[in-house]
């Protein structure tokens, strides 16, 4: 099998639909179609999702004469690889550089509940020593 890639290193639209996969769960090439607010020709997608089954993001079963396709990862494990990515590729690997360029773009939408939470996880990396 193909070595999996994150979802930082897929182009626009191999992002778009890989998004569109994990949001419904599963999907045949017309329900992500039906999900793109710009969608390209049927072809088009249905070569871009045999290209991210090749890279390993999603694989298909056959219904009737459909191909549905679904995540090969959680949501979450894919989410932690692409930050990884990030990290790596923007930040040198520094989690506080991180953190200070999301909040520098987010911190005005946070609301009390998920400053509390932030403010325990950061507690609990004290306590844990890391």
């Amino acid at each position: 099998m193909a070595k999996k890639k994150t979802p930082t290193e897929l182009g626009r639209r191999e992002r778009q639909i890989l998004e569109i996969v994990f949001r419904l769960g599963e999907a045949a090439v017309g329900d992500v179609l039906a999900e793109m607010p710009d969608p390209p020709a049927y072809d088009s997608v249905r070569t871009m999702l045999r290209v991210l089954e090749k890279k390993g993001l999603v694989q298909h079963r056959r219904e009737g004469t459909k191909y549905i396709y679904r995540p090969t990862q959680s949501r979450a494990s894919a989410s932690r690889s692409a930050l990884s990515h990030l990290m790596n590729t923007f930040f040198e690997n520094s989690v506080a550089d991180t953190m200070a360029a999301a909040l520098d773009l987010k911190a005005d939408d946070l609301t009390e509940d998920e400053l509390s939470r932030l403010e325990d996880l950061i507690e609990k990396a004290r306590k844990e020593g890391r």
